[in-house]
């Protein structure tokens, strides 16, 4: 699915128009990487996901051509965290919601 068949299908299941759905789905994403981005405090949608900022330690990697060791910097990277529910619904513990046609 992409994102202008998410746009209509999230649409349909709120019963409101695919304008008003994008500029959620817009406003959803912008809210999530700016709070990520500041990484002060992480998002959570109970269930479903959480999104926070971790952060990577400098370290050593290797160039799998010619085997010589390579210093990594220090960096900030995004994480993404399955909830629960999401998790049982997509091992068939729980059942899916049905999707408005």
């Amino acid at each position: 699915m992409n994102k202008s068949e998410l746009i209509e299908q999230v649409a349909k299941q709120a019963g409101v128009d695919k304008k008003t759905a994008g500029d959620v789905l817009k406003g959803f994403e912008e809210v999530v990487l700016a709070v990520t981005k500041a990484g002060k405090e992480e998002i959570s949608w109970t269930g479903f996901l959480k999104f926070s900022q971790g952060k990577r330690k400098a370290g050593t990697a290797r160039n799998p051509q010619t085997g010589e060791s390579i210093k990594t910097k220090a960096k900030k990277i995004p994480k993404v965290t399955l909830g629960a529910t999401f998790k049982k619904v997509v091992n068939g513990e729980s059942p899916a919601p049905k999707l408005a046609k």
